[in-house]
């Protein structure tokens, strides 16, 4: 998808008619009521194997009754400004609204940026060091309070600069407005960074350190969700977030149980993307895996939250019936599932270590911890197919069946003076089964050439905040490889890497460069990419740092991932869209 001219950070438009894989197919408009600008014509209306995919199944504007989503823990948080799950940031925005957004629409067309909160998608001067927004006029809260600008400048000021507090969520803004603000919590009496302006209760300046391409792309993130100050509860916010959105939390318990009901306040006239098609929205949590697969298939849940599809045994059985293969759909997410490889923990401080494990993993047994092929394509890059700066490449070949090059892993660990291997311990998370199925398969494989690999397992909603992406803990614990799963946080080679391989993107709490590399060549490559406005010089600079990260070897690509979504024949308005790789929540309803 091309963003507009002032800011080109995507490459191409949305194709009009492709239909192979979600963030390569077209769409048509997903309600019969509104038309967007897709000029395609995609599937609507049927059931049938990838229709939710292809198009939208069984659309709707009608109100309906309760829409029941489940799930295998829980959020890692509702507070907008401090969450990194890409299925939390899909639900946050039926409660809370963001500068701009993703348009409401299947495949690639999910991807189209178009203005949310704001008027419009933002204008840029002083050659892209400065970006403005105007907010729409009558936004308001749950509580009936007027929306203001103020509210946008404190929510980045929490998110960014709070992560004394708030620790799970990206910093994009902190690093582009720079300044030495301290965050609310250490200066309670500043107003924010001087570099972001509100001249009125209406109008907000980001006032940026180097010029950048993207920053649409940035206001569609939660942490531009508006938060009064007045109501702000620091590290208590995520149990009660302040709705803008057309549902408001009426209650919630960790790890059981997430009620909405419609915001009153809520205004459709100012909303160009939301819907209110169900009455009441659950949220249940902290199910076993297999439990969740019982309530889809039950009738008692019509979608799985977390969106990484069924499990192995739940997919053998969807596929062998043509019932309920019929209400299933097995999009390419746009992810990448991979493991890092703490390079400040020893033995992995030595390249050759790390080098090791590339080539003995057994990507094959990986890959069937997911269900085989129906769960994804064997990787070899960090960058997925899904996103522009893709190219094949194998730097650690695994042989022919992917199971491993144990020649080649037993040279390099020669290499590294420990010719009889080492001890390890893997952190995965066992709510996800199929993870923690995968760093099993990976610990059998990396024990045939004498590498001693403990899985631990730990639960999601905390896994990046205290656990995985705490580099002491790690430390502390003598965790050197820590399973994860990667898509962009924007669609595009910059948001798909800079968190993950930016020297500068390190953080003590909800660090996401769990390798800890900082190259400066990576680093320098990064803001230029960040900077051009060449779609063909940008991808090329993403394949190259793809190339280099690599080299590094502190990420180890196992799988391009397919999910096996099931849809409850009840579920409506259901689609992929292309912004997510998962179903559209804001647009689900329910019978």
């Amino acid at each position: 998808m091309r963003a507009p001219a002032r800011a080109p950070f995507l490459a191409r438009p949305p194709p009009q008619d492709v239909e192979e894989g979600i963030r390569e197919e077209g769409c048509r408009d997903m309600e019969s009521t509104r038309s967007t600008s897709t000029g395609s014509t995609g599937n609507t209306g049927g059931d049938g194997f990838d229709a939710g995919a292809r198009g939208v199944v069984k659309p709707t504007d009608a109100l309906g009754g309760t829409l029941r989503l489940v799930r295998t823990d829980d959020f890692d948080s509702l507070d907008p400004g401090n969450t990194y799950y890409a299925y939390t940031w899909n639900f946050l925005r039926l409660i809370g609204r963001t500068l701009v957004t993703f348009d409401t629409a299947p495949g690639k067309a999910g991807q189209r940026l178009v203005p949310d909160l704001a008027e419009s998608l933002g204008e840029s001067s002083e050659g892209g060091r400065v970006w403005t927004y105007r907010l729409r006029a009558g936004l308001r809260y749950e509580d009936g309070s007027p929306v203001t600008s103020g509210d946008v400048k404190y929510a980045i000021a929490r998110s960014n600069y709070g992560t004394d507090v708030l620790g799970a969520g990206p910093t994009y803004f902190r690093q582009l407005l720079g300044t030495d603000y301290g965050g609310p919590w250490r200066e309670p009496g500043s107003d924010g960074p001087v570099t972001l302006e509100t001249p009125d209760e209406r109008t907000l300046v980001l006032r940026l350190e180097e010029p950048f391409a993207g920053m649409d792309l940035l206001a569609t993130m939660p942490s531009t969700t508006p938060v009064p100050r007045r109501l702000d509860t620091g590290a208590e916010y995520r149990l009660r977030p302040v709705a803008t959105g057309p549902y408001r939390v009426v209650s919630y318990t960790r790890g059981e149980l997430a009620v909405l009901e419609r915001n009153p306040h809520w205004d459709p006239a100012t909303d160009p993307v939301r819907r209110q098609r169900a009455e009441r929205i659950e949220a249940h949590l902290g199910k076993d895996p297999h439990e969740v697969d019982r309530m889809l298939l039950a009738g008692e849940a019509h979608i799985d939250l977390a969106g990484f599809g069924v499990q192995p045994s739940t997919q053998e059985r969807i596929l062998a019936d043509p019932v309920l293969r019929a209400h299933a759909d097995n999009p390419l997410t746009g992810f990448t599932w991979i493991y890092c490889l703490s390079s400040r923990i020893a033995p992995f401080d030595n390249v050759h270590c790390r080098r090791a494990v590339q080539f003995a993993t057994d990507k094959a047994a990986m890959q069937a911890a997911y269900g085989g092929s129906v769960g994804g394509d064997i990787a070899t890059t960090i960058l997925p197919p899904t996103i522009d700066g893709f190219q094949d490449f194998d730097r650690y070949p695994v042989g022919a069946e992917g199971t491993g090059d144990l020649e080649a892993a037993r040279a390099e660990l020669a290499a590294a003076g420990m010719p009889d291997g080492f001890r390890t311990k893997i952190a995965a998370r066992k709510d996800r089964l199929k993870e923690y199925r995968a760093a099993e398969a990976l610990a059998a494989g990396l024990a045939r050439v004498g590498i001693e690999a403990e899985v631990l397992d730990f639960p999601s909603g905390d896994y990046f905040d205290i656990y995985g992406g705490c580099p002491a803990y790690l430390r502390e614990h003598g965790i050197g490889i820590i399973m994860f799963g990667w898509g962009a946080d924007f669609p595009d080679g910059y948001g798909f890497l800079q968190q993950i391989v930016d020297g500068r993107a390190i953080k003590e709490r909800g660090n996401q460069n769990m390798g800890e590399l900082d190259d400066p060549e990576i680093n320098g490559l990064l803001d230029r990419g960040a900077t051009s406005g060449d779609p063909a010089e940008r991808a090329e600079i993403w394949h190259r740092i793809d190339r280099l990260t690599m080299e590094h070897a502190v990420i180890v690509p196992y799988l391009y991932p397919r999910s096996l979504l099931y849809r409850h024949p009840d579920a409506r308005n259901v689609y992929v869209t292309g912004s997510f790789g998962m179903y559209d929540y804001v647009a689900l309803g329910a019978s």
